[in-house]
């Protein structure tokens, strides 16, 4: 059932701006923010007087703005919580309801020292240590790759499925990596490799957490009707929300699906036009390869706990890649496992890049319509549909 939901198809992505993912940029966070959102403004053939709202992640926005040299700002906001998410529908409702009329979005990825071995050893990084956790106190939380490794855990027991089914989570993703010129890692992955790689926590290898690297992405949003007088090809927002639960640390969740994940889904269809059916091109949250599986789940591709068997019925062997009923591209640009973990900025990229037919990969031919489902099991998923 359709429920209330104005927004829908008014507002307009108009430009994209990155910069190449790697382990060690040489560049500061800020370094990175400006070269995005310099890059966003131009594709957009606009300049930094036309920016009238702004929203980021590790780089305050105050901040940013300075350094773009964006004069006044009606609309800001600073989410430091990941993914990259929250700033995106912030802005695209700031745009419709008239708070601002061009809104520029951005997020940055770094390697830091709580995240990396290789960057704890560099002194200015490991002053940098990440998101402020555990989001509920010590000794009584569990927080990252030991929260999800219990989870994996337990919908292999629950479900019955098999390391291999994650393992080809880790396939699709750096499969399509290796045609994305964009991404860290790109060197193939058998599934023999997979299952002898170095354990983490079991049962996640680090083929199954995302690739930390230096990056950033930025994007400008304003309305429908002005994006047509603009150079790009626009990009509708026909439907973006937020998802969360009453359990909102990792410690608290009663099971695999009561989470923000369903939350999102159901809240994205209820407000949809659209259907499965039109999706061309599907970009599910891989921070952990768990998460893709639920996302499957989740947004209505199969039941609870089949995601294995439907990964397994649409996996092209020639391919080694996800082709859902033969044309729906997964992940297309590598996701968080390869590409990078962007904390589903790339995601986002990747989709309005396929719908622009620019794609840096795998290039979907004629893409109309993408799904972007960012977000793990707790706090912070969320679920948009873009289209021409």
């Amino acid at each position: 059932m359709t429920v209330r939901y104005p927004v829908r198809d008014q507002v307009a992505i108009v430009g994209v701006g990155t910069t190449p993912y790697s382990r060690d940029s040489g560049k500061s966070e800020m370094g990175l923010v400006v070269d995005a959102a310099r890059a966003a403004i131009k594709d957009a053939g606009l300049t930094a007087k036309d920016v009238d709202g702004i929203a980021g992640t590790w780089v305050r926005a105050e901040l940013a703005q300075a350094a773009l040299g964006i004069p006044a700002v009606n609309y800001y906001l600073n989410t430091r919580l990941p993914p990259f998410s929250q700033q995106v529908v912030a802005g695209i409702n700031a745009v419709f309801s008239g708070l601002c009329d061009t809104m520029l979005v951005y997020h940055c990825a770094y390697r830091m020292g709580g995240t990396s071995r290789s960057a704890g050893g560099d002194p200015f990084r490991v002053s940098r240590r990440g998101m402020p956790r555990p989001l509920s106190p010590f000794p009584d939380t569990i927080t990252g790759a030991a929260c999800y490794a219990s989870w994996a855990n337990r919908y292999i027991e629950e479900y019955g499925a098999s390391r291999e089914d994650l393992g080809r989570i880790a396939i699709n993703n750096r499969t399509n990596a290796g045609h994305n010129e964009h991404a860290a890692a790109r060197k193939p992955l058998t599934m023999d490799e997979y299952l002898g790689a170095r354990m983490v926590r079991d049962p996640l290898t680090v083929f199954d957490m995302d690739y930390t690297i230096d990056g950033a992405d930025a994007f400008i949003i304003t309305t429908a009707e002005r994006a047509r007088d603009l150079p790009q090809k626009p990009v509708i927002v026909h439907a973006a929300v937020l998802g969360q639960t009453d359990h909102g640390v990792e410690e608290d969740l009663p099971d695999l699906t009561d989470t923000g994940l369903k939350v999102a889904a159901d809240a994205l269809w209820a407000r949809s036009e659209l259907t499965l059916d039109d999706v061309d091109v599907f970009m599910p949250y891989d921070g952990f390869s768990v998460i893709t599986l639920k996302w499957f789940e989740a947004i209505g591709y199969c039941g609870v706990g089949e995601a294995p068997g439907f990964v397994m019925d649409n996996w092209n062997e020639d391919a080694d890649r996800i082709e859902i009923r033969g044309r729906v591209s997964v992940n297309p640009h590598g996701g968080s496992l390869s590409e990078g973990a962007s904390q589903s900025a790339g995601h986002m990229r990747e989709a309005v890049n396929q719908l622009r037919g620019q794609a840096s990969g795998l290039q979907v031919e004629g893409a109309r319509t993408a799904l972007v489902a960012p977000g793990g099991f707790f706090y912070n998923a969320g679920a948009m549909l873009f289209r021409t």
